[in-house]
C-alpha cells in the first residue's frame, strides 16, 4: 500500500449542495403552492355550500352573495341562479400567490328550494 495515493474529496460536498439546494427550494415552494391551492378549494366548497343553504332558505340574492363571499377566498366571484325547485351557487377564485397564472379554483353547490312557513301550497 506504499504506492497508493490518497486523493482529497474536499469540495465535493459544497458542489453537491450547490446543485441540490435549488431543487429542494423549488420542491418546498411547490408543496406550499399545492397547500394554498387545496386551502382555496376547500374555502370555495364551504362558500358554495353556505350560499346554497342560504338561497334554499329563500334569503335575498344580495344576502346569499354576502354570506358566500364571507366564506370564500378574497376576490372570489359568486354567482347565484334560482331555478324552479333548485338554487345553484358557483364560487370561482384565484389561489393566492398565483395572480400571474391563468389558474382558478371553481366549486358549485346545488340545493333544493325549501318551502317557507305560512306559504300557500
Amino acid at each position: 500500500m506504499a504506492g497508493c495515493e490518497r486523493r482529497s474529496d474536499r469540495g465535493f460536498v459544497t458542489a453537491e449542495s450547490a446543485m441540490v439546494l435549488p431543487v429542494l427550494v423549488m420542491f418546498a415552494m411547490a408543496l406550499v403552492w399545492g397547500l394554498l391551492v387545496v386551502a382555496a378549494q376547500i374555502r370555495c366548497v364551504d362558500a358554495a355550500r353556505t350560499g346554497a343553504r342560504a338561497a334554499a332558505r329563500q334569503d335575498s340574492p344580495g344576502a346569499v352573495v354576502e354570506v358566500a363571499r364571507r366564506a370564500a377566498p378574497s376576490g372570489a366571484e359568486v354567482t347565484v341562479r334560482r331555478e324552479a325547485t333548485q338554487v345553484r351557487v358557483v364560487v370561482v377564485a384565484r389561489p393566492p400567490l398565483l395572480h400571474g397564472l391563468p389558474f382558478e379554483v371553481r366549486e358549485e353547490a346545488v340545493a333544493a328550494v325549501e318551502e317557507t312557513a305560512g306559504a300557500d301550497t
